[in-house]
């Protein structure tokens, strides 16, 4: 009996060993799989002495999240988190961002980026509330012939 139990826990060995091998092989590639499905882009622009750093992580090409400061040479510094989406070479966001050191007030507010080449441009547009929530105005144009920013690719940190 005793040499049927030891039979039969060396013969289960090298199947005990193979599985835990695939499962470490099946992990590795799920992560890859789901490190394939992100990409990370930095950009930066500047205007006189006003400076915006984005920080984008887009998911399978066209959900986004990330992060956008600004950081106004009078008026002090926006820090804050985008959330949105590509439609077509345009990317609109849900930008929501803090103003102030000491007790900041958030504010919600939509921004859109005009995909061209390597570069984001940010677009001017009219913007109204209702119901507590921003949004650009319909039928009215988003322009990005009058931006104040336009971002350059740079190597994320």
């Amino acid at each position: 009996m005793k040499r049927t139990v030891i039979y039969t826990l060396l013969a289960a060995m090298p199947l005990v060993y193979s599985c835990g091998q695939n499962t470490e092989k099946s992990n590795s590639g799920t992560a890859a799989k789901q490190d394939s499905l992100f990409k990370n882009e930095c950009y930066t622009a500047v205007e006189a002495k006003d400076k915006a750093d984005l920080m984008l992580k887009i998911h399978e090409g066209k959900d986004v999240t990330g992060n956008l400061v600004i950081n106004y040479f009078e008026k002090g510094k926006n820090d804050g988190v985008i959330s949105g989406a590509y439609r077509g070479d345009t990317l609109f966001v849900d930008y929501t961002f803090k103003i102030g050191t000491e007790n900041p007030t958030v504010y919600k507010n939509p921004l859109a980026f005009l995909k061209r080449g390597d570069s984001l441009i940010l677009g001017v547009g009219q913007i109204e509330t209702s119901m507590g929530r921003s949004y650009f105005v319909k039928g009215k144009p988003i322009r990005f012939d009058r931006s104040k920013f336009i971002f350059g690719p740079v190597e994320c940190k």
